[in-house]
């Protein structure tokens, strides 16, 4: 997502016209065209969960191979639906996810190895996000993609510090018996756990995102003596990167280690 977001905002190549397009999301119009993030991150996110998961789960590889494009599909087509980008745009996003994907693919063991055991792994993901956030590319006008790109930078090093975390005290809730594992069938008993795990989950990183948006705020408009009610101020640079980080590596230490622990004492796992 940084890579094709920083591209965005370096190549400047502008979203479909419309007219013709008929755009259906009207909140991204400032943000530049090349290349799709959404295709990126539906390419990325479905073949990267399809290429690790048969080490952990057993599952028909072919079964596996057929979600995985036909989810990815629907996203790129969806952004051509929508009228936010161009052909171009989706097939150049998706390409640069494939490329990196295999570019990074013999690796996956060994950063997965230093996230979870080093000691530097935390230090080293925040210092890493902190850095990505402050050089991000500066334009003459204000878009949404440093505040997005931010946001998706403090959920990362949330979830990598909070892993680590668990990796530490050691509660990873790793299976009993040995990897992969079979699928679990499919009960009426599942589906309302399911269902209560992602309601529960949902309302805790929701009150996470909206206690940690508020102070982190206030802080920062009475650190720059802001008035409380100037909305707009929430647009600098100076305050949205660090209210954007804070709120969404809180999300992403809670949703790590604090929601598996609320699951385990409603007896949802």
């Amino acid at each position: 997502m940084y890579v094709g977001q920083v591209m965005k905002d370096v190549l400047k190549l502008p979203r479909p016209l419309s007219p013709p397009v008929v755009k259906l999301e009207m909140r991204v119009d400032a943000e530049y065209g090349l290349p799709s993030t959404h295709a990126m991150a539906a390419i990325a996110i479905s073949f990267t969960f399809l290429l690790s998961a048969p080490s952990r789960i057993q599952f028909q590889f072919e079964v596996g191979l057929l979600i995985a494009v036909t989810l990815s599909s629907l996203v790129c087509l969806s952004r051509l639906y929508t009228g936010m980008h161009s052909m171009l745009d989706v097939v150049c996003g998706a390409l640069i996810s494939v490329v990196l994907i295999c570019i990074t693919y013999p690796y996956w063991q060994t950063f997965d190895r230093f996230q979870l055991s080093s000691r530097l792994s935390p230090i080293s993901a925040l210092l890493l996000a902190l850095f990505l956030s402050y050089t991000y590319p500066q334009l003459d006008h204000y878009s949404p993609t440093q505040g997005d790109t931010t946001t998706i930078l403090g959920s990362w090093v949330g979830c990598s510090v909070g892993y680590w975390v668990n990796e530490q005290l050691g509660q990873t809730f790793e299976p009993q018996e040995g990897l992969p594992v079979p699928l679990s069938t499919l009960t009426a008993n599942a589906l309302a756990q399911g269902a209560a795990r992602f309601f529960v989950g949902v309302t805790v990183l929701l009150l996470t995102r909206q206690i940690a948006k508020t102070v982190s705020l206030r802080v920062l408009y009475s650190w720059y003596r802001v008035p409380q009610n100037d909305l707009s101020a929430k647009r600098r640079r100076a305050i949205e990167v660090p209210y954007k980080f804070v709120t969404y590596t809180s999300v992403g230490l809670v949703h790590s280690i604090l929601v598996s622990r609320v699951f385990m004492l409603l007896h949802l796992l």
